[in-house]
């Protein structure tokens, strides 16, 4: 029996995890060889998702969660999901069933069966997912699957390289692209939320993908070194015309609107550097403070040590 896991981030989703739970339950049955369990990631929420979660890991045995001290996003719920896993094959998705669970027979045949080292889940996207994907393919050299969700397949050596990176500042969506293993890409249509509503806003949004942007580019940089280098470039040649023009018709009144245009780009252009170069400083202070991505609160999963002893009899010396 292959071990497979399915790690579930959770945020305020009380209302929806049972009916997640056993469409993915129908999901699963038919799947012959494989031995599932549940992951529920409780990311700090603060409804009774985790009553419900521990309601149903009382009645499965299957069902595992790890619960945090408080909301630390979703990409520290996605990692610590993929530490906890030990399963030969792991499986990222929603618990809002805008991600279908009747995609895992396909994702499992083509891990399981076809030799990839992913198979993931893309749907139709809007205006503004294309373009933040055609912006970022074409600032770095990671190259994102347009319409691509976190609703993914892995192998174990899939994982066992995501787990390698430990930056705190994270992007999954990009850290699995760079990993570079063979994805299988699923095409599938996003139906509405069974229940509750999305916990993402532009806000959230925008940070994400400037956080996708400058994770994996220092492209931006480059553009405000050479946006600096055609300013100074421009200004001179301004200073040229200014010094001739007075050396031939004399001392002129300067212009008040051209001082007031070069002022006010030249003051744009500094801010503008200076907010690019804060988010790549922001973030080297961020990783520098080695702070854990998440604080564990309460799980029902046991570590190594604790089921050796159980097996054994006896404790450890």
């Amino acid at each position: 029996m292959k071990k497979t896991d399915i790690i579930v981030p959770v945020f305020n989703e009380e209302e929806g995890l049972v009916m997640f739970y056993e469409e993915t339950k129908k999901a699963i049955a038919g799947c012959e060889g494989f031995d599932f369990r549940f992951i529920f990631i409780n990311d700090g929420s603060s409804d009774n998702t985790l009553q419900v979660v521990k309601t149903l890991s009382e009645k499965d045995p299957n069902v595992k969660y790890v619960s945090f001290s408080r909301n630390f996003g979703k990409e520290a719920a996605i990692f610590a999901g993929l530490q906890a896993s030990a399963g030969d094959y792991t499986i990222l998705m929603d618990s809002d069933l805008q991600h279908p669970p009747a995609l895992i027979p396909e994702m499992l045949k083509a891990v399981e069966e076809e030799g990839y080292g992913a198979a993931g889940a893309k749907r139709k996207t809007g205006f503004f997912s294309r373009a933040f994907v055609g912006l970022n393919n074409k600032l770095s050299n990671v190259k994102l699957q347009k319409g691509a969700t976190d609703y993914m397949c892995m192998s174990r050596p899939f994982v066992d390289a995501i787990l390698k990176l430990c930056e705190t500042q994270r992007f999954s969506k990009g850290l699995f692209a760079w990993v570079g293993f063979k994805v299988k890409w699923l095409d599938y249509e996003q139906p509405e939320r069974a229940k509750g509503s999305s916990k993402w806003n532009f806000g959230k949004l925008f940070k994400y993908a400037t956080d996708g942007i400058t994770s994996f580019s220092t492209v931006p940089l480059t553009l405000v070194t050479c946006v600096g280098a055609i300013v100074c470039f421009l200004a001179f040649i301004y200073i040229l015309i200014t010094l001739i023009q007075t050396w031939i018709f004399g001392i002129d009144v300067p212009g008040y609107v051209t001082t007031l245009v070069v002022l006010l780009f030249m003051g744009g252009v500094i801010i503008l550097a200076i907010g690019i170069l804060g988010e790549y400083i922001g973030r080297i202070y961020m990783e520098s403070k080695n702070r854990p991505l998440y604080i564990t609160e309460e799980t029902n999963i046991k570590n190594e040590k604790e089921t050796k002893k159980e097996n054994n009899g006896n404790p450890e010396e």
